[in-house]
């Protein structure tokens, strides 16, 4: 079940994510999680959503991990499931084909660093402090190193998984956790930018490609250039390919169809 905890709204070809627990620094619970599946499943299945913007309510937090507000509820386990919702979470995230975009705004930290890590882009304000402080109250960041070790150096993250301490945005940018660092004032604009420079692009070849790129990133060398040259030959086949050598000939913009 979901509630008011997570907000979602398609604005123009874009479809927003936005935790909206900003009295408790957008932290996590039940709500949150399911609410933000719920997000990419509606993005998903709406064929007019080109790109997935997840966010955090107010300028405080984009998310501060887990609410520890009532900690046995926060790491409570139903042992006889093999998985957990956050885990399904960041699962429904890597096999998603539409590209999605962290917007953050304020402090992200511990399970705020999964759903940072589980988007494609992202944009922080220069202000914003992250970290990975589960030591601090006797866990660990488990299932965000899943993620987290295929974007940032293994020094670094050692460093913040087994110090907890914090550091600042461009230390995450020079880490490889984002791709631009602005004043807060200019975030939404920088995010705007991103989006702009999404949707203007084939739905297809992004689509397949967000595929492959998930297929090979575990693959060999020889299985992921094998795999990948018969991608090639399958995407040419698409109208959107087409269409996008056509209109390259013809000196005009492209008419995606998606197909």
């Amino acid at each position: 079940m979901t509630d008011n905890s997570v907000l979602l709204e398609q604005r123009g070809q874009a479809f927003w994510i936005t935790i909206n627990r900003p009295d408790k620094r957008n932290a996590l619970n039940a709500g949150v999680i399911a609410g933000i599946a719920k997000g990419y499943r509606e993005a998903h299945d709406d064929k007019d959503v080109r790109v997935i913007v997840l966010t955090g309510a107010g300028d405080k937090a984009f998310c501060a991990g887990a609410d520890l507000q009532n900690s046995g509820a926060a790491f409570s386990m139903d042992f006889s499931r093999p998985n957990v919702d956050y885990a399904d979470l960041l699962r429904l995230s890597q096999n998603a084909t539409k590209p999605a975009i962290a917007r953050v705004g304020g402090v992200c930290m511990a399970g705020g660093m999964g759903l940072l890590c589980m988007t494609d882009m992202a944009v922080a304000g220069d202000q914003v402090i992250f970290g990975l402080p589960e030591v601090k109250v006797g866990v660990f960041p488990m299932q965000v190193l899943s993620l987290l070790q295929s974007i940032a150096p293994a020094r670094l993250i050692n460093e913040w998984a087994l110090t907890g301490e914090p550091f600042d945005a461009a230390t995450a940018q020079a880490a490889g956790l984002l791709n631009y660092v602005v004043p807060a004032t200019e975030l939404d604009a920088k995010v705007d930018w991103l989006i702009g420079r999404i949707v203007d692009k084939s739905p297809t070849a992004i689509r397949r490609g967000k595929y492959a790129m998930r297929a090979i990133g575990s693959m060999s060398f020889d299985e992921s250039i094998a795999y990948t040259e018969s991608q090639i030959a399958l995407l040419a086949m698409t109208e959107d390919a087409k269409e996008g050598l056509k209109a390259f000939g013809e000196k005009r913009k492209p008419t995606w169809t998606g197909r």
